[in-house]
């Protein structure tokens, strides 16, 4: 109960407090596989966290109710472009965590991750409040979704990795992070669950050994077709 009660409270905290906070903090796990959090570590076995979060990171999970204080944002706004909810939901839970005050590590800010030039196009003018974020970021997403019609992996890879990545490769591009993004929020166990969009994309091999994610068919070589 003291454990559970501990990782409500830090989630909590993380979600709230800016990165700074999650810079000046040490984690330790012990042998009983008890996790033990600090900002003024006195065991060498404790290791500092980093500007990540730890949903980010893999190591706190985030519970599945957090969103649910933006469900009405999310919905409304959704609603009124013409995105669906869960898709707009899941962009949010890979992109920050459901964190409005999250900052990566190439500047971009807030629930859905905008770039500050991308927030100022938007008209975003308080990147860290939860509504404009959120408007601003289904803008961006339903510009992407009118550009890329009907390919919801391509409207993603763009959010991503910017629509020149993705219109010089004619897919979505062969970066790692990329294609862990789109297949977190539309592959099985996904953020979307699956169930944000259905599409075909196909996964190929090449034989300098580059893994190509994409919704064009490839011509010739073996390809496996993921959705």
């Amino acid at each position: 109960m003291l454990l559970l009660a501990v990782l409500t409270s830090l989630t909590l905290i993380t979600a709230l407090a800016p990165a700074a906070f999650a810079s000046g903090l040490y984690r330790w796990v012990d042998e009983a596989g008890v996790a033990h959090f600090t900002n003024a570590p006195t065991d060498p076995r404790f290791r500092r966290v980093g500007s990540v979060s730890g949903t980010a990171q893999g190591w706190l999970r985030l519970p599945e109710g957090i969103g649910s204080r933006f469900s009405e944002e999310i919905g409304e706004i959704a609603a009124r472009h013409g995105v669906a909810a869960d898709l707009v939901e899941a962009v949010i839970r890979v992109e920050s965590a459901f964190n409005p005050r999250a900052v990566s590590n190439k500047g971009a800010q807030g629930l859905m991750q905008l770039m500050p030039r991308t927030a100022s196009s938007l008209g975003v003018r308080d990147v860290f409040d939860p509504r404009e974020n959120i408007e601003g970021g289904v803008r961006h997403l339903r510009y992407l979704l009118d550009k890329y019609p009907g390919n919801v992996p391509l409207a993603l890879a763009a959010y991503n990795a910017g629509e020149k990545a993705v219109d010089n490769h004619r897919g979505i591009p062969p970066y790692a992070e990329t294609q862990q993004y789109v297949q977190k929020i539309l592959g099985p166990g996904g953020a979307g669950n699956g169930n944000a969009v259905r599409s075909v994309v196909y996964r190929y091999k090449e034989s300098d050994g580059t893994v190509t994610i994409t919704n064009i068919p490839p011509r010739g070589g073996a390809s496996v077709r993921i959705r």
